[in-house]
């Protein structure tokens, strides 16, 4: 058998990459551009992804939050993780949906809460942060103008926004059908205000920049409200659990079939 030449190898090499990289900016051209404000002069940008509508039917929406490293202004950062799992050819055909992914401005969180610094120990802070305020807006307009499904809005985020995602849902419990936190925490002690919304939580066993005791603090909590949630720990894997959660075909089926 005769051994395949190296330059033969960096060829397919390349070959490879390129169609991954056209792939994935095919994948990112399909999220249009977005722009909301609340007209007091306060703005949050958006990508949004729309399968072919049919006029007779609605969809589910799904508010993706990215992670503290994707915020900024550019309106493009915020597709680097997750988002485009919900773009592929296969996705929009077995499960059409509306995802809207915002980009929270720099300097600024989805959720406002308090983290001790030595332990983990967090607490919601009343008023919505200013990106959550201008998120809870953005949903609503969309739900006006969109054939939206409002028995079918699904809410996500790692990390920073996975956090977001526990906040989004005790400010407004009666919005969201379903959630996935990925490697986030939340508060608690308002876990029964949320144990009627079905979750999936992920998180990696060996995460350092989020510790995993934030979501076992969350899976306890919730149990111990009468809530269900599934929870996967992904063993031997550090803050990168949103690759595997957002490639997890099970967990994909199941939110396609929560409703309110």
């Amino acid at each position: 058998m005769n051994a395949i030449k190296p330059s033969c190898r960096i060829f397919k090499t390349l070959f490879l990459i390129t169609v991954v990289a056209i792939s994935a900016q095919a994948q990112t051209n399909r999220f249009n551009f977005g722009k909301y404000s609340n007209g007091k002069g306060d703005t949050l940008l958006y990508r949004q992804l729309t399968p072919d509508a049919n006029p007779t039917q609605k969809y589910p929406l799904i508010i993706f939050l990215h992670g503290s490293g994707e915020r900024g202004s550019d309106n493009e950062s915020q597709l680097k993780w997750g988002a485009l799992n919900f773009s592929t050819d296969q996705m929009m055909f077995k499960h059409p949906a509306i995802v809207v992914a915002p980009q929270c401005p720099a300097n600024q969180n989805w959720a406002n809460i308090t983290r001790a610094s030595k332990t983990i120990d967090t607490k919601m802070i009343e008023n919505p942060s200013k990106s959550m305020d201008l998120l809870r807006g953005l949903i609503g307009e969309l739900i006006k103008k969109q054939p939206i499904d409002t028995n079918r809005i699904y809410i996500t985020g790692l990390s920073m926004g996975g956090f977001g995602v526990y906040d989004a849902m005790m400010r407004y419990p009666n919005l969201f059908a379903a959630a996935i936190p990925v490697c986030g925490g939340g508060d608690p002690s308002k876990a029964s205000t949320i144990a009627h919304i079905p979750m999936w939580i992920f998180h990696g066993a060996s995460d350092a920049a989020v510790v995993p005791q934030y979501s076992f603090e969350m899976v306890e909590a919730l149990q111990k409200a009468g809530a269900h949630p599934g929870f996967t720990l992904y063993p031997s894997v550090g803050h990168f659990s949103w690759l595997g959660a957002y490639t997890d075909e099970p967990m994909i089926e199941w939110l396609f079939r929560q409703h309110k």
